[in-house]
């Protein structure tokens, strides 16, 4: 088969996204190409922006690199066609206008690149990218169109304001809806009777490793027992004052927060507690050496649109290291990691789950258990229930219900 990726995350990055670890996955038996998110017009201009967007600009300007070969299958492309920032623009019929044209712009980059690596037909694969992707359908007419769910964008402020009345449309449209929870395959089936569930996965070689992996010098002279956190530290997703709380009424615990933080946790007052440690961003191939040498892990999520029907990609993370997992109750949790984690819904309930996988662990570690479990999500079974999902794809009209769902 031949796949075109389109997605919001870049693959030349310093960390791997559900999209990025896909297309590497399939493109050890099938032909790939990985499309880097267009550059527009603000942040060509913007001297705020990463070094791998200015890699990009670049290319842009030089004209060199555009089309690159990772490996025997796998190419990246830099799209060199400036596109417009219109998300200011208030109306979504208007929005949706222009929107068309940076389509239109987006896909002559798209349809050059596989023409030059001659995929007549294939698979095009949108992960998120609602609006520059949204007519690529139409425009490129590829074999199939699929959409990729795996997280509630539309939730957040930028997507909102188009993206409640334009992503139900695209569900509709697509060829079919993968999504990597159950709660986002519900909330698909109402604009897309393809709509199928293929989980989420992680580098099980990264935290596979069997070495013995030395306690990271930061992470030296911290007094345990250690409750561990890995990720961003936002209030968008972390309860805040559930953290706050529990640091404070527990003195004898260590609360090692390693992530990039936002405005409200930098000026919160986990700063001003001494047995609370903030340690910043870790490149990926250096987390599993932290998480190796916490006592539990925890996920304090706020409860929200967003994380309600959340795929928590760090709790495979941290079980696949063999380590107890303590996460607040969402419908993801209960059905997938329910039997394998301790689940809470106060910071007193946090507490005693925490102080439970702290005994537990002493009578029995489990350890093997949870890294048996761990293993099933491999982006080798992410790919191939993918590629399920394709096979099984029934020519169905949208349900009344989806005609219905889209208007709302």
């Amino acid at each position: 088969m031949n796949f075109v990726f389109v997605s919001l995350q870049r693959i030349n990055t310093d960390r791997d996204s559900t999209s990025t670890s896909l297309a590497k996955e399939l493109a050890k038996n099938h032909r790939v190409l990985y499309i880097n998110s267009p550059i527009d017009r603000r942040t060509y201009y913007s001297k705020n922006i990463d070094n791998f967007t200015k890699s990009h600009i670049k290319c842009i300007k030089t004209g060199e690199g555009k089309l690159k070969q990772l490996n025997k299958n796998l190419w990246v492309l830099n799209p060199s066609r400036m596109i417009e920032s219109i998300n200011w623009i208030p109306s979504t019929s208007v929005f949706s206008f222009f929107n068309r044209k940076n389509n239109l712009q987006f896909s002559k980059d798209i349809k050059e690149a596989v023409e030059a690596l001659g995929f007549d037909n294939y698979i095009l694969i949108n992960d998120k990218d609602i609006f520059r992707s949204f007519y690529l359908k139409e425009i490129l007419k590829p074999d199939k169109y699929i959409y990729l769910d795996r997280d509630y964008t539309i939730g957040m402020d930028y997507w909102k304001k188009h993206g409640v009345e334009l992503e139900p449309r695209l569900m509709q449209k697509s060829d079919a809806v993968v999504c990597n929870s159950h709660d986002f395959v519900k909330r698909a089936k109402l604009y897309n009777p393809n709509s199928f569930y293929i989980g989420n996965g992680f580098n099980l070689e990264q935290y596979n490793n069997k070495e013995d992996f030395p306690v990271p010098d930061d992470l030296k002279g911290i007094p345990g027992p250690i409750v561990g956190y890995v990720g961003a530290l936002i209030t968008l997703r972390l309860d805040l004052d559930m953290m706050i709380g529990m640091a404070e009424a527990r003195p004898d615990l260590s609360f090692v927060l390693i992530g990039w933080e936002d405005e409200a946790f930098e000026k919160s007052s986990l700063h001003t507690l001494s047995n609370v440690y903030f340690l910043g961003k870790k490149h990926t191939k250096d987390v599993p050496a932290y998480i190796k040498h916490f006592d539990v892990c925890i996920n304090p999520q706020v409860l929200n649109e967003i994380t309600s029907g959340n795929f928590p990609l760090k709790i495979v993370e941290y079980l696949a290291m063999g380590k107890p997992v303590v996460a607040t109750t969402t419908p993801t949790m209960q059905e997938i990691f329910g039997r394998h984690t301790y689940l809470a819904d106060s910071t007193n309930n946090f507490l005693e789950q925490i102080d439970r996988a702290l005994r537990e662990e002493q009578l029995s570690s489990g350890i093997q258990y949870r890294r048996d479990f761990a293993a099933n999500f491999s982006w080798k079974n992410v790919a191939s229930a993918l590629i399920k999902s394709i096979e099984s794809i029934k020519c169905a009209q949208p349900t009344r219900q989806a005609h219905i769902a889209t208007k709302l």
